[in-house]
């Protein structure tokens, strides 16, 4: 009788995701053509902000946050092109692969997971119509614009007291109370999904 062969494991790490949609894209050499916005309003949506530490029936999803930032920015400057506001929705797309890892496990990560992160943003941008890396200025007013939409989930949401947000996260953006009420609502993924690729159409239709 024949001794059966072991088992034999790849020589190298897969560095590659399938998606729902069939794609399969790679983390080391994202391709643009690899990337849908349906992959990644899936994926957004159930990706937890905060680690899953947020008040709510439901996590406040990754896709939700976005959403906030292009609220905020909005807010803050209501005739920004609607590239930036594109630029904005889109900050975090890269953690429809990777997740949201919050900024301290970041900070122990080092240079690796910002560099991997740094190819998928540009492969995205490059995707949709973006320059693969964005200008200083725009980068600038979308990170204000991400650090007042933090400052509301960490009063609100994440159980920060406000001198504590303030002095991490900056100052309170003022969104008008239906609004804030609205975005600081945690949603089902389903409806996170659905408002992301909403506002996202949107957006893109605006640009033609």
């Amino acid at each position: 009788m024949t001794a059966r062969k072991p088992f034999a494991l790849p020589t190298s790490p897969r560095v590659w995701q399938r998606m729902l949609s069939g794609r399969r894209l790679d983390l080391l050499d994202p391709s643009p053509l690899d990337i849908a916005i349906a992959d990644i309003a899936h994926g957004l949506a159930r990706v937890a902000r905060w680690n899953g530490q947020t008040r709510g029936a439901h996590i406040f999803s990754v896709a939700q946050h976005t959403l906030l930032v292009e609220a905020v920015m909005r807010e803050q400057t209501p005739r920004i092109e609607v590239r930036v506001r594109l630029a904005a929705l889109l900050h975090d797309a890269p953690e429809y692969v990777i997740g949201d890892m919050i900024s301290p496990f970041k900070a122990v990560l080092g240079g690796d997971y910002k560099a991997v992160e740094k190819r998928l943003l540009a492969a995205i941008h490059v995707r949709f119509g973006l320059p693969a890396e964005l200008a200083a200025e725009t980068g600038r007013q979308i990170k204000e614009a991400d650090r007042g939409a933090a400052y509301l989930e960490a009063t609100q949401l994440a159980g920060f007291a406000q001198a504590e947000a303030a002095r991490l996260f900056g100052r309170d953006p003022c969104l008008p109370p239906a609004t804030r009420r609205d975005y600081l609502t945690p949603w089902t993924a389903a409806r996170a999904e659905k408002r992301f690729l909403a506002r996202f159409e949107t957006l893109i239709a605006s640009q033609t």
